[in-house]
């Protein structure tokens, strides 16, 4: 088994578990039952996604489509409108 991405948290790796499951790739997730450590573990970091290695070019890719971690893009302005007052009837 190869990881193929590092999860932020136990929803984030199941997010990606599910994308990966989707396109027929198995998933194993390294560290989901040791969570319940909190106290003797980091809180984030724990849960890694992994994959077989001959199935990790197509996971790669996969994770790379997900944009996880990438700020949305900026949405286009609003065309100017007049203050609602100005507005025909």
């Amino acid at each position: 088994m190869k990881v193929v991405y590092d999860a932020a948290h136990l929803i984030d790796a199941h997010l990606v578990r599910h994308a990966l499951e989707d396109v027929g790739i198995p998933v194993f997730l390294r560290g989901e039952a040791l969570l319940g450590g909190i106290g003797e573990l980091p809180v984030f970091g724990a849960v890694q996604v992994c994959v077989p290695e001959v199935a990790w070019p197509q996971a790669n890719q996969v994770v790379q489509a997900l944009s996880l971690g990438e700020p949305p893009p900026e949405p286009e302005p609003a065309q100017a409108m007049p203050p609602p007052g100005w507005l025909p009837a």
